[in-house]
């Protein structure tokens, strides 16, 4: 078999040779070498393709907030649970750019990126958050960059095990790592993505008041009603939902107690696996605790405060829940970020709080 090398120098001995502007001599028609003058791109022209276009000055002098790479795809290796293990992951990574720069080198991330995880490679596997800081200090020091951020967003299976057939099965979320940069300073926050079901509070009341009215027409008295009513699972429309947990802090957290908390949000969790004595559990679980999404929110906040009592007045929370409509062709949402000093306050005092630090905000301040 040949070698592409030997075949690269095959080629040039035998007169084989790539493309080239060349200069040729004119006739007298305005042309060279059988073609347009206009044709032949100046060698001042080739040059300039080399000119560093990135670091001139903009038409419009605005500084940008962000400016980077999205949706990048890499495997890379991450520490949990005290094992090392390969994630499928998607990588963002942005600068902040000046008002005298017209852009970055977007070419040049993925190779940072490439050097980034090899370090980490040859070295002790990270969580998923110490390797966004890994990246987003790699970025600063060769973007030349005041400020860079990463983000990671990685599929992680957990296992699980069914509430009555006790049977193991798994379930994929999302673990997020989040880390701002700056020469001087880091900021990490760690998350997670976890699906689970929510029973519609709103319906399920007019089933209520519906099933009372038949009942009483049934000649039940109304202690007989409410009775029934306590004792059988009401109808209503489920959605499933999906919520989320960040966590910013210097402190090491055990990913599966946040995915505890998104479950626990919820009316009742899910599972790929389910034997009909499940199927009964889940259904009846969720009924018996419905739930909007801003209950979600709320169940999320306050139970990430009282299992992480360990996190200072100046850690981050954020939460957000999205659920999937089943009658209506719409989803719903709904999101609660701070402090943890102003949402303890606020739980504390009963008092709004006067503002809600958002993740940008608190990211910022690295």
């Amino acid at each position: 078999m040949v070698e592409p090398r030997q075949r690269l120098g095959e080629a040039l001995d035998s007169g084989e040779r790539r493309p080239e502007v060349v200069a040729g001599q004119r006739d007298q028609t305005g042309k060279v070498g059988g073609h347009d003058a206009a044709s032949v791109t100046g060698m001042s022209e080739i040059s300039s393709v080399t000119t560093d276009l990135q670091a001139s000055v903009p038409d419009v002098r605005l500084s940008l907030t962000r400016a980077g790479v999205t949706g990048v795809q890499k495997a890379v290796r991450v520490r949990h649970e005290g094992r090392e293990t390969v994630m499928a992951a998607e990588i963002e990574c942005t600068v902040d750019l000046a008002h005298e720069q017209k852009g970055v080198h977007m070419s040049r991330f993925p190779e940072l990126f490439e050097e980034a995880i090899e370090a980490v490679v040859g070295g002790e596997a990270l969580h998923v958050e110490a390797l966004a800081e890994h990246i987003a200090q790699h970025i600063v020091g060769r973007q030349r960059a005041l400020r860079a951020e990463a983000r990671i967003r990685a599929r992680w299976p957990v296992r699980r095990t069914t509430p009555v057939s006790r049977l193991s099965t798994q379930e994929m979320v999302w673990l997020v790592g989040i880390a701002a940069a700056s020469a001087e300073s880091v900021r990490t926050v760690v998350g997670v993505e976890a699906t689970g079901i929510n029973a519609c509070p709103c319906a399920q009341g007019l089933v209520r008041g519906r099933a009372a009215e038949r009942l009483s027409e049934a000649g039940f008295e109304d202690g007989e009603v409410d009775r029934i009513l306590a004792l059988v699972p009401l109808a209503t429309h489920n959605q499933r939902g999906r919520g989320t947990l960040y966590v910013g802090t210097e402190l090491q957290l055990d990913a599966n107690d946040l995915v505890a908390i998104v479950h626990d949000s919820m009316s009742a969790p899910i599972y790929e696996l389910l034997k009909r004595p499940d199927e009964l559990f889940v259904v009846e679980h969720a009924h018996l605790q419905p739930r909007f999404v801003e209950d979600s929110v709320r169940l999320s906040l306050k139970g990430a405060l009282e299992a992480l009592p360990q996190l200072g007045d100046g850690d981050f929370l954020f939460a957000r829940q999205l659920n999937y409509e089943t009658i209506h062709a719409h989803d719903v949402v709904a999101e609660r970020e701070g402090t943890v000093g102003e949402l303890r306050r606020e739980l504390a005092s009963g008092a709004l709080a006067g503002r809600h630090t958002s993740l940008a905000d608190w990211l910022a301040a690295a």
